[in-house]
């Protein structure tokens, strides 16, 4: 499997998404926006199954987990209670020469291809890498970069009619305080014991410098968290639980294990008793996938102190009051398209000599679940018919320009697992030909049980 990951680079995984309608440059008839992207008619599908394949796992087959979905604009209060308006910034250089701006971690790195961990450097001691080791700037190739300076990543805006009354708000640089400060919301109202989980999926923003790394890392991204409210005591062992179920979902999504791994955080943040990430080997390498991390009673307690509203919980057996710990799990909805889009990419050299290129995702995640393909233009009528049949019980497309050869390859390209194939024996007998993906094998089945036959197949 190390020698199928050598096969994708960024380049083919976003030449293959242009070309294919998974993802496209954000605005780009106006000359795009730096590290936005959109999703097309192909993307949206496989995010969205991606999406409800977590809720499957995390909530919906999680006993005493509930969702939210909270407002992305939130009482600037928030924001102080959780620290971001004092601390959430990046260490940013500029560069003298073509006037670009730089996250120092970042520069060093990529100047040491990962053999050395900023997260245990200060500010100087990062400057004075950078100036030792004559760091360049990646656009221009000079090493003069200003001293490092911090900037705040949240974004900006303003409330209000006129400009006298405006009042600064931001937009959200993470989903997880939706979830605490429902927490009294959500424990009222579904009447939940202690230990509980409140999950989200949601929009975050963060003003911040990116490498430029397709979708790994955007200005506007999409989060997919989970919090685990538990008694002081037992947050160990729930932690332990979060690692394991995060790395089973994972694996379950179809990736190979070998392409994982756990590393612990070397610096943990003042609020965590234990933090890691799961790293993914992405084509730019090993790289953070997702995180698990002990907060212990910090979100809690300081959203209690900011709002004066008690966040003590009862426990109705004992009477017991005290504020939950919390094991928070995160990963990014559109960090996990990218890897699960590396991960599914290959190149296979067919008999003939030919290169086929196949995106073996795993069935619940693909975009389309079958492709309707009349052999004939002349056949069209009875393979519409077929696709309506199918197109109620999930996602399909139809396809009839060019060679059936040549279609099967766009739907190989796009990860479709199954093709229906209407010829003229479909006319006589009511029996379809259905094709494989991965395997390329055909099979003969009555129209009827192609139904079962596929739904058995994408079963999650």
């Amino acid at each position: 499997m190390e020698e199928k990951k050598s096969v994708v680079t960024m380049d083919k995984l976003v030449n293959l998404c242009k070309s294919r309608g998974i993802i496209f440059p954000g605005s780009e008839i106006y000359g795009g926006m730096g590290n936005t992207w959109d999703y097309g008619p192909v993307g949206v599908e496989i995010k969205n199954n991606i999406k409800r394949a977590w809720w499957k796992k995390f909530v919906q087959e999680s006993e005493n987990s509930f969702g939210v979905d909270a407002a992305i604009l939130m009482n600037a209060r928030v924001w102080d209670a959780s620290g971001h308006t004092a601390s959430f910034s990046d260490p940013k250089m500029d560069c003298k020469e073509c006037k670009t701006r730089h996250r120092a971690d970042t520069l060093i790195e990529m100047h040491s291809h990962g053999t050395v961990n900023p997260d245990k450097m200060t500010n100087e001691e990062m400057e004075a890498y950078i100036k030792e080791h004559k760091v360049c700037c990646p656009k221009c190739g000079k090493s003069n970069f200003t001293p490092i300076r911090q900037f705040n990543m949240m974004f900006e805006t303003s409330r209000g009619v006129t400009e006298e009354g405006q009042n600064k708000i931001y937009l959200r640089p993470e989903t997880a305080q939706g979830e605490f400060v429902n927490f009294l919301n959500v424990q009222r109202t579904t009447r939940a014991k202690v230990p509980f989980g409140i999950a989200q999926i949601g929009k975050a923003f963060r003003n911040e410098i990116t490498p430029g790394n397709f979708i790994f890392r955007t200005i506007e991204f999409e989060q997919m968290e989970h919090q685990w409210f538990c008694k002081e005591g037992t947050d160990h062992e729930y932690y332990e639980q979060f690692k394991k179920k995060a790395w089973d979902f994972v694996v379950s999504l179809g990736f190979n294990p070998e392409h994982l791994r756990f590393k612990d955080h070397d610096k943990l943040a003042h609020y965590a008793k234990s933090a890691c990430d799961i790293q993914y080997l992405f084509p730019i390498g090993w790289s953070e996938l997702n995180g698990i991390h002990n907060r212990t009673d910090y979100d809690l307690s300081r959203h209690q102190e900011y709002s004066g509203k008690s966040m003590l919980y009862t426990d109705p057996v004992t009477g017991e009051k005290y504020i939950p710990y919390v094991i928070e799990y995160s990963i990014g909805a559109d960090r996990l398209m990218l890897a699960v889009l590396s991960e599914a990419y290959d190149e296979e050299t067919l008999e003939n000599g030919e290169t086929r290129v196949v995106m073996h995702f795993h069935p619940a995640i693909a975009a389309y679940k079958c492709a309707v393909l009349p052999l004939q233009k002349n056949l069209s009528e009875k393979a519409k018919e077929i696709y309506k049949m199918l197109c109620p019980e999930f996602m399909c497309t139809y396809d009839e320009a060019g060679s059936i050869g040549k279609r099967y390859r766009r739907q190989d390209e796009i990860g479709t697992p199954y093709c229906v194939t209407i010829d003229f024996d479909t006319l006589q007998d009511n029996t379809v030909t259905v094709r494989d993906r991965d395997t390329m094998s055909q099979i003969r089945i009555p129209v009827e049980e192609v139904v079962p036959f596929i739904q058995k197949a994408i079963k999650f």
